[in-house]
């Protein structure tokens, strides 16, 4: 079984359409335009005239609507100017308003201060004296405050002092008195004010020696501390050139 021959011929276009011949088209031809029928001359000036007139009846027309617009035109026109010429009154007036008020102002101003102005150089003249004074004595003051301060902080820190001193006094004597109450009898009453006043100087005197026994017990502690590890520090030290 062999294959199908599916080959068609090759047909030029060109010698198709030559051998078809010229097509019959529906509509005209570029001849058929050029040779319409054509007016002369004279129907054209004719055609002229009869548009001229026609523009004519348009130009009356227009220029009836231009005349009613430039009315209305007129009219709108005075009312604007007639309500700004208002405003400018307007603000004229109150221009002159202001300058009538600023002028008797300034009058009566005037007729104050001359008036005024004896009995106003002599306040000037008592104030700037009150001033002067003010000057000298606050410079007096500045000289001394120092002084002062310092002498008003002693005696604060002096009575800080009689204060506290007063206060452990008192607690002490109390408690003193507490005790001698405790071992004492009823039957046997002492000069509670002149025994507390001993013992509470007593008491005073004893807590000094602790206070500075204790100091010296806590340096001679330091000492040995240090003394130690001083030592320490030479042992090791050996010890390190001899293994080297």
């Amino acid at each position: 079984m062999g294959k199908r021959d599916n080959r068609v011929a090759y047909m030029n276009p060109i010698a198709m359409a030559r051998w078809r011949g010229p097509s019959q088209s529906a509509g005209p031809t570029i001849q058929d335009y050029l040779n319409r029928p054509r007016p002369t001359w004279e129907e054209v000036k004719k055609q002229l005239e009869n548009k001229k007139k026609g523009s004519k009846a348009l130009a009356e027309f227009e220029e009836k609507m231009n005349e009613n617009w430039k009315k209305e035109l007129e009219k709108s026109r005075e009312k604007l100017l007639s309500g700004n010429e208002s405003s400018s009154k307007k603000r004229e007036r109150k221009k002159k308003k202001k300058k009538k008020s600023c002028r008797s102002s300034s009058s009566s101003s005037s007729t104050d201060s001359s008036s005024n102005s004896p009995d106003s150089e002599g306040e000037e003249k008592k104030e700037g004296k009150k001033r002067k004074k003010k000057k000298n004595h606050s410079y007096k003051s500045s000289e001394s405050s120092p002084c002062d301060c310092e002498s008003e902080s002693k005696e604060s820190v002096k009575k800080k002092k009689k204060s506290k001193d007063e206060t452990e006094k008192e607690k002490c004597i109390r408690s003193l008195s507490k005790k001698r109450k405790k071992t004492c009898p009823e039957n046997k009453p002492l000069s509670l004010e002149s025994s507390s006043e001993s013992d509470y100087e007593e008491e005073m005197q004893a807590k000094k020696k602790r206070r500075c026994e204790e100091q010296e017990k806590a340096k001679k502690k330091k000492k040995k501390q240090h003394k130690k590890h001083s030592k320490k520090k030479k042992k090791k030290s050996g010890s390190s050139h001899k293994s080297g």
